[in-house]
């Protein structure tokens, strides 16, 4: 499809994004707040579609995610704050303003190098805060939020010098973990010692360039997968979960890492 195309398909999409919000009872009555949530669901299914590998269905949720950016958009407008026009202008501006080895004379071979230009440019704009952590959201759901953090931090250099050290860090938290667990299983304490050894184990994930949510869906995925063949078995033996002992139904758990991987 030729640029003027693709411009032709936005016009439309914005064309109807006007038709909508004016004649369609619902599309008029959504808000910023109303929609937030939708847009979150709506990030996660592109997710689930970008694991399964399914092009067609990442087509479609991007559609999905371009709708509600529209959606915003025409929202912001109708406000007197802002318009389609001022968020893509914005964007290009911030791309080009934190990309100077590509529309300057800044020099960056690698893309470790490029990331942490980005962070320092971050720091440099107008209205920001003076952390390096402030562009984590605070909404981000607990694990993605922990690997932003130690991403960001390692930006400016705090980081292992040699990854392989970070495992005596894991260790540590385990025992920390361990300890707290035979005192009081269900204290405080022992829930943030949990959460210290599961911080560590994400930052082991980014030093050897794991993403863990990825690795973690994947896993969830393979379980979902695992248990509904063994479910599908129980059933097919005329029985229940209930009637089924933990020694059969680990037989059947072997028997679907082989069949279903």
């Amino acid at each position: 499809m030729s640029r003027k195309e693709q411009l032709e398909a936005f016009g439309q999409l914005l064309d109807i994004m006007d038709e909508l919000r004016e004649k369609c009872p619902w599309d008029r009555k959504q808000t910023f707040e109303s929609l937030r949530v939708q847009t979150i669901e709506e990030s996660y299914e592109l997710t689930e579609a970008i694991l399964a590998n399914d092009m067609d269905e990442v087509k479609k949720e991007l559609g999905d995610l371009l709708l509600h950016i529209v959606f915003y958009a025409k929202m912001g407008s109708e406000q007197g704050k802002f318009d389609i026009a001022d968020v893509i202008n914005s964007l290009c501006q911030k791309l080009i303003y934190r990309h100077p080895h590509v529309f300057g004379d800044e020099k960056a071979n690698s893309a470790e190098a490029v990331l942490q230009n980005w962070e320092q440019l971050k720091l440099k704009e107008k209205g920001r805060k003076p952390s390096v952590l402030s562009g984590v959201p605070k909404s981000l759901p607990a694990l993605v939020k922990a690997y932003r953090i130690q991403d960001k931090t390692h930006s400016v250099g705090f980081d292992w010098p040699e990854r392989e050290q970070v495992w005596a860090k894991v260790e540590e938290e385990l025992q920390e973990f361990k300890t707290e667990l035979q005192a009081d299983p269900s204290s405080k304490a022992t829930e943030s010692e949990f959460g210290d050894l599961l911080f560590s184990l994400v930052n082991a994930a980014r030093l050897y360039k794991i993403n863990p949510e990825n690795a973690l869906d994947s896993t969830n995925l393979k379980f979902i997968s695992r248990f509904n063949y063994l479910e599908e078995q129980i059933k097919k033996n005329g029985k229940t979960l209930k009637d089924t002992t933990l020694e059969e139904m680990d037989q059947l758990w072997n028997e679907a890492k082989k069949v279903v991987g």
